[in-house]
């Protein structure tokens, strides 16, 4: 308003920029006419000089100009204020996205670092249940050792039988099933042991992977919840012009993500597994130990069975040999009455054969073939008949008592036998199988 008072002539309403008028050329007067000087008297003064109307002009451009470029100015600075204004609050709008990406990003690392920590905390809890079992498999394995012992060793005791006690039986059938039982659950409890072994490792791999991870989602927490808080008030911060770039080796969301979710996968089957073969410890473990147990029993039924077999034979020995001995002693009695009754003929054999001696000496006729002589040799005949018929059954006799005494050393010796295998079977062999381990103990329990 000043500029526009200070002009000495109004000026044509500007509705062209400056910059688009035309360049004015100025033409220069000549020193002609009434008022112009010549000669000598105009000597040394310029010959060419403005005009007042160009003097208006060069003013009026002057100041025109002066308020175009002030004009400008206060455009520009309204534009520039204006500018700024929009920057700020780009940058601050730019800056809010950026704090709630970041917040989001939290919020996703947080997601699977709660997911890695809990199937890590899974892992270490399964791992230890299935440490537990390897525990009871080892113990179920070592007592495995006490029934095998017992079961060779009854073995080795009925090798000590005599003949004919030296029979393979349904003790020794039993024996040899519980040895070739309780070899197989070794082989099969020291098969289950190294799965649960390789099983704990691959746990323990896992797990690893996982607290790798885990540690990373830690550590990118702590840097995007660092960054997250960082504003314009704070003092550490500062330029860092290379770091507006990607890494090479950067990955994608979906390749983050994938990650972590392969990871938990991996671990989660492997956890899977280990729960698994922690239900086929327990099976195998209860099966092993009810097949070892009925095993048990049955090889104690058919010793029971054996042993009672052995009492009643050996009882019906004992009652043989009794009869035997009565037996032996009546046939020695009847043998004695036989000597006696040979003995006792002996005397009337003399009898007769002395009268039909002293009856040969009858003089002439009277050497007679009288009833008396035939009776006297009939007697004689009836006697010798007698004493021949004594004779054979005291051979007989004899025989039957040889035979007898053959009888009880046979007798004799076969109760010696089934004592000695009562004794083994029943004092050696069952009285060994007394400290036999329980269910507990072969499950693992103990």
């Amino acid at each position: 308003a000043e500029a526009r008072a200070l002009l000495t002539k109004e000026p044509a309403p500007q509705a062209v920029p400056v910059a688009q008028l035309p360049m004015k050329v100025a033409e220069v007067a000549l020193n002609t006419g009434p008022h112009s000087s010549c000669g000598l008297a105009t000597a040394g003064f310029r010959t060419a000089k403005y005009l007042p109307h160009e003097w208006h002009e060069h003013h009026h451009g002057l100041t025109l100009e002066a308020a175009v470029g002030c004009e400008q100015a206060e455009r520009c600075c309204r534009e520039a204020r204006s500018l700024a204004r929009s920057t700020a609050a780009a940058a601050q709008h730019a800056q809010q996205h950026s704090t709630a990406a970041l917040g989001q990003r939290l919020q996703d690392i947080h997601f699977w670092k709660a997911e890695l920590q809990k199937e890590i905390e899974d892992l270490v809890a399964e791992t230890g249940l299935l440490a537990a079992q390897k525990v009871r498999l080892e113990r179920a394995l070592d007592a495995t050792e006490m029934p095998y012992a017992i079961a060779t060793d009854n073995l080795q005791c009925r090798e000590r039988r005599q003949h004919p006690d030296l029979v393979r039986d349904q003790v020794e059938t039993e024996l040899l099933k519980e040895a070739e039982l309780i070899r197989n659950i070794q082989e099969l409890l020291k098969r289950t042991l190294m799965q649960a072994v390789n099983q704990m490792r691959l746990n323990r791999d896992h797990k690893e992977v996982c607290e790798m991870d885990w540690s990373d989602k830690i550590e990118t927490y702590n840097i995007d919840e660092k960054c997250g808080r960082y504003n314009n008030q704070s003092t550490n911060i500062q330029f860092h012009p290379g770091s507006v770039k990607f890494e090479e080796s950067a990955s994608t969301p979906e390749t983050w993500s994938k990650f972590s979710h392969d990871n938990i996968y991996r671990a989660e089957r492997e956890k899977l597994a280990s729960v698994n073969l922690r239900a086929l410890i327990d099976s195998i473990l209860h099966d092993v130990s009810e097949d070892l147990r009925l095993q048990y029993a049955a090889v104690n039924e058919a010793f029971a069975k054996r042993c009672e077999e052995l009492e009643d034979a050996k009882h019906k020995l004992e009652f043989h040999l009794k009869n035997t001995l009565k037996e032996i002693g009546d046939q020695e009695a009847n043998i004695a009455a036989l000597k006696q009754a040979i003995k006792d003929k002996e005397t009337p054999m003399k009898v007769a054969q002395t009268r039909l001696y002293d009856r040969s000496f009858r003089p002439n006729v009277e050497l007679c073939r009288d009833p008396a002589q035939f009776r006297l040799i009939s007697e004689v005949e009836e006697l010798t008949e007698s004493i021949e018929s004594l004779k054979k059954k005291l051979l007989e006799s004899e025989q039957s008592l040889r035979n007898l005494e053959d009888t009880r050393m046979n007798l004799e010796k076969e109760i010696a036998v089934k004592t000695n295998s009562i004794f083994i079977d029943k004092q050696k062999c069952m009285a060994h199988r007394t400290p036999y381990p329980g269910v507990l103990k072969l499950a693992g329990y103990q």
